[in-house]
């Protein structure tokens, strides 16, 4: 139990600090589960190497993160992206008051096989981020440009109602 690797090591990859403090013994409920019913069938229980699933894991997070910038001016909300090598019909922007997704793929140009490389840092292939927006803006008026590779979504902050105030008017 001392050598197995932690939930963090094998999400991560990573190995233990032998200078750390010992990680708490880990239960496992599964051992102490009721056997199921009857009536009931068995789940089918297959196992699974920690290659496979870490391969499983890896098909589940295909998709790349976008990284983004937002700031505010006196009237918009501004977005901004380095979408470098993405066509602008290949971009797909969703918005809500609330919420802007932005969705789009990158795709090679040429392939190189992996013994070629000596650096692969550049992400190629589908990606999205979605942005909870810090004040509600008016999606009618949206726009979204890119220059030199950088997008740009202007999103125009709705006017806050102002508190008025009346006066009641006694009924005769």
């Amino acid at each position: 139990m001392a050598n197995e690797p932690s939930f963090f090591e094998r999400l991560t990859g990573g190995t233990r600090n032998e200078d750390a403090p010992p990680q708490p013994k880990q239960v496992n409920f599964a051992e102490n589960a009721a056997p199921p019913q009857d009536d009931q069938p068995a789940a089918q229980r297959v196992p699974v190497t920690s290659s496979e699933k870490h391969e499983q894991w890896m098909e589940e997070a295909q998709e790349g993160q976008l990284t983004i910038d937002v700031y505010q001016t006196d009237t918009d909300i501004v977005i901004k992206s380095t979408v470098a090598g993405v066509k602008p019909e290949d971009l797909d922007i969703a918005i809500t008051n609330d919420m802007v997704t932005i969705r789009g793929r990158r795709e090679r140009d040429e392939e190189v096989s992996q013994d070629r490389y000596f650096y692969q840092e550049c992400y190629w292939g589908p990606f999205s981020r979605s942005v909870i927006l810090p004040a509600d803006i008016d999606a009618e008026k949206a726009d979204a440009s890119m220059h030199n590779g950088i997008l740009t979504i202007r999103l125009p902050k709705v006017e806050k109602e102002q508190t008025k105030k009346i006066k009641v008017k006694p009924i005769p």
